[in-house]
């Protein structure tokens, strides 16, 4: 089936993860090509450029659902900057009103948008699947890891010190037989001394650092609260340099839940997209 050109989008940045969106409910773009208009339209340099392609979809169940790709055309099943973004989107466009449910992989998501103009709270899937006592040598060194499921799969690294090679380490964790088959998203995470932490996160999907990851700072926070007796909510400073705020409610299992992910959306442009872009 051909597209039919322009295509309507926005681009959208949550904390430096940005985001093209596309109200697909009319089938703009349809399912089997998918995924290959994400990995040629999240190009940089030669498309929009972005970490991710969200398409609004019809859903029976709730207000509206989603098909998310990662930048490289893989469907990812959760992406918590990316649903606070999809939010805004949808109640900007009459789709649903200030409080909302969408559906994803990782289940149906609520949100609501908040006082301040253009942040976003939105409610995370229950974190899953929590692992202790694991270890990896990264350049010499015997680091702890943790990990946990927040929407996608999560490697949490606690350093001493933020300048650390993100990308290098982040894709020896990423493809470690450990985390076989599916991989995992790794974050390495700074203590900072006004009780906040501070995350660089290697993004699994995009192959490299991102300016931010709502569920990889979930992911940190929780690990915070557990391991370095940090109480909810854990305000978490992206590589972006803004700010996140997670709000949890964290019992002996682990269990944790109630967990929220709340911080600002931005805008970045309207436009129609030509066929050129896919070029």
């Amino acid at each position: 089936m051909a597209l039919n050109f322009p295509i309507a989008f926005e681009k959208m940045s949550g904390t430096g993860n940005d985001f093209v969106i596309i109200d697909n409910r009319n089938n703009v773009v349809p399912l089997e090509e998918q995924a290959d208009f994400a990995k040629k339209v999240c190009r940089r340099m030669f498309s929009i450029g972005a970490d991710g392609l969200i398409l609004i979809e019809n859903s029976e169940t709730a207000d509206f659902s989603w098909n998310f790709y990662n930048a490289d055309g893989s469907v990812a099943e959760m992406c918590g900057n990316g649903s606070r973004c999809a939010a805004r989107f949808a109640y900007l466009h009459k789709i649903c009103g200030p409080k909302m449910k969408f559906v994803t992989l990782a289940g149906v998501i609520e949100a609501e948008m908040c006082e301040l103009e253009g942040e976003v709270r939105v409610k995370m899937p229950s974190p899953h699947d929590f692992r202790f006592d694991l270890s990896l040598r990264l350049d010499g060194v015997e680091y702890p890891v943790t990990y946990v499921n927040t929407g996608v799969p999560h490697a949490v690294i606690f350093v001493d010190d933020e300048d650390v090679p993100v990308k290098q380490w982040g894709r020896k964790v990423r493809f470690h037989e450990i985390f076989e088959p599916d991989g995992t998203n790794v974050n390495f995470v700074k203590v900072l001394t006004d009780g906040k932490i501070q995350v660089r996160t290697y993004e699994r999907g995009i192959e490299d650092e991102t300016m931010a990851c709502g569920t990889g700072a979930v992911a940190s926070a929780l690990y915070a609260a557990m391991h370095k007796g940090m109480d909810s909510p854990v305000e978490v400073i992206t590589s972006g340099g803004e700010a996140l705020t997670i709000h949890f409610d964290l019992q002996d299992g682990p269990v944790a839940e109630n967990v929220y992910l709340q911080g600002p959306t931005r805008i970045i442009c309207s436009g129609n997209l030509n066929a050129e872009a896919l070029l």
